[in-house]
C-alpha cells in the first residue's frame, strides 16, 4: 500500500496538473490524451466494422446525428479556443454515426468518435432533445473523463505510466484502457463517477447552448428517460451508470439560469 501510495503521489505531482473546462475541478490525468485519441481511433473503426451503420445519405435520422454533432463540435471548439484551451481538442478528428440497434445508448471516445443508437431516437424524438444526448456524451471527451478514470485505477493499482512507458507500450495500461472503453462487446461503456455525470451534464447543456439548441429541453428529456427506466425492470444501458432521478433533473434546473446565458438561437444576432 505504501509503494501504490507513493506511486499516486508522484504520479500526481508529474501529470496530475489537468482541470476540466468550465467547472475547473482538478483532475489526475496520467496518460497521453494524444495516445488515448489514437487507441480509441482504432477501437473506433473496429466497432464500426462490427456494427451495422445507418447510412447518411439515405437516412433523415443520420443526416441529423451529424449536423448536431458536428454543430456541437464547433461550438465546443470556438469555445476552448476563445478560452486559450484550443490545444486540448486541437487533434480531434470527429466522427458521428449512427448504429441500428435497439439499445438506448449513445457514446463519445476519446478524440470525439461518436456513436448514438437508433434505440435512443424513439425516446429523444427530437433534434434539440438529441442535442442534450449529444452534449453530454460529448462533454465526457473534451473533460477527459475516461482518462481521469483510467488515471485513478492505475493510481489504486500501482500501474506504471510515467517517465517513458507509454500507454500503447505498457500491457498494464492498455488492459486498462481497454476495460474502460469496453472492448470485447461493450465499446464505450465506462463507469463514470456520479460526479463525472453531473458534470457531464453541466458541460453538455452548456455545450448544446453555444451551438444554438436551447438548453431547456433537457428537462422534458430527462424527465422521458426516467419514465422508461421505471417502467422497465432493466434500464437503458444509458442510465446504467448515471440514473435519471429527481436529483439529477433539479440540479439541472438549478444549472439552467448559467446555460441559458449561452444559448442564441441560430438566426438570432
Amino acid at each position: 500500500m505504501k509503494k501504490i501510495a507513493l506511486f499516486f503521489t508522484v504520479a500526481s505531482l508529474m501529470y496530475g496538473c489537468g482541470k476540466a473546462p468550465i467547472t475547473g475541478r482538478k483532475q489526475l490525468l496520467l496518460f497521453p490524451e494524444s495516445t488515448m485519441e489514437s487507441m480509441a481511433l482504432t477501437e473506433y473503426q473496429t466497432f464500426l466494422t462490427s456494427n451495422k451503420v445507418v447510412s447518411q445519405t439515405t437516412s433523415k435520422d443520420a443526416d441529423m446525428v451529424k449536423r448536431v454533432g458536428q454543430r456541437i463540435a464547433a461550438a465546443v471548439t470556438n469555445y476552448m479556443n476563445q478560452q486559450g484551451n484550443g490545444a486540448s481538442v486541437s487533434n480531434y478528428k470527429w466522427e458521428f454515426n449512427l448504429v441500428d440497434s435497439k439499445e438506448v445508448n449513445a457514446w463519445c471516445m476519446p478524440g470525439g468518435k461518436v456513436v448514438v443508437y437508433t434505440g435512443l431516437l424513439p425516446v429523444t424524438q427530437n433534434e434539440t432533445a438529441l442535442a442534450v444526448v449529444m452534449g453530454h456524451e460529448i462533454a465526457h471527451a473534451i473533460a477527459q473523463h475516461g482518462n481521469e478514470r483510467m488515471s485513478q485505477q492505475a493510481a489504486l493499482q500501482g500501474i506504471q505510466v510515467a517517465g517513458a512507458v507509454a500507454l500503447g507500450k505498457n500491457p498494464a495500461a492498455v488492459n486498462l484502457f481497454n476495460q474502460a472503453i469496453g472492448v470485447g462487446g461493450n465499446v464505450g461503456i465506462l463507469a463514470f463517477s456520479r460526479t463525472d455525470e453531473m458534470e457531464a451534464d453541466h458541460l453538455g447543456i452548456i455545450f448544446m447552448a453555444l451551438a444554438g439548441y436551447n438548453p431547456q429541453e433537457a428537462i422534458p428529456f430527462w424527465q422521458r428517460m426516467a419514465a422508461m427506466s421505471a417502467n422497465t425492470s432493466k434500464p437503458p444501458e444509458f442510465l446504467s451508470t448515471h440514473p435519471s432521478d429527481e436529483r439529477r433533473i433539479q440540479a439541472l434546473q438549478g444549472l439552467m439560469p448559467e446555460a441559458m446565458k449561452y444559448y442564441k438561437p441560430v438566426g438570432k444576432s
